[in-house]
């Protein structure tokens, strides 16, 4: 299996950018580590490490919204990758947004871009 360059983050997480296969829309940016790295090769499902919950997290595993990977790009570092993914559920960002990146900075303000895709609320609880 390809090895990355882990050890360059003293934590031990690489950035990985989730982009939608089909449209090339940037969805999420999130961190993997060796396990989630495997564990996505292995699975074809996007596998990230969570920061907040210090723990491997299959992306969608409370939503049902999974990511199913179709190619992986590597940079010329080897730590980082693009996840070109298919999301499953239409939405990537746990506001229920399709992507993470939902807001645009005009002047000095944020404006929403875009109606949610489910509610939060209902989906975790």
């Amino acid at each position: 299996m390809l090895e990355l360059n882990f050890k360059k983050s003293p934590d031990s997480l690489i950035p990985a950018i989730a982009q939608d296969a089909a449209t090339g829309e940037v969805l999420m940016l999130a961190y993997i580590n060796e396990e989630s790295w495997r564990k996505t090769i292995e699975t074809g499902k996007a596998h990230y490490w969570s920061r907040s919950r210090n723990k491997l997290w299959l992306k969608g595993e409370s939503s049902g919204h999974v990511q199913l990977v179709k190619e992986i790009l590597v940079d010329c570092d080897e730590d980082t990758v693009v996840f070109k993914v298919e999301q499953l559920g239409g939405a990537a960002c746990h506001t229920g947004h399709k992507s993470c990146f939902y807001r645009r900075v005009q002047g000095d303000e944020l404006h929403i871009q875009g109606e949610p895709i489910f509610d939060p609320a209902k989906v975790y609880g």
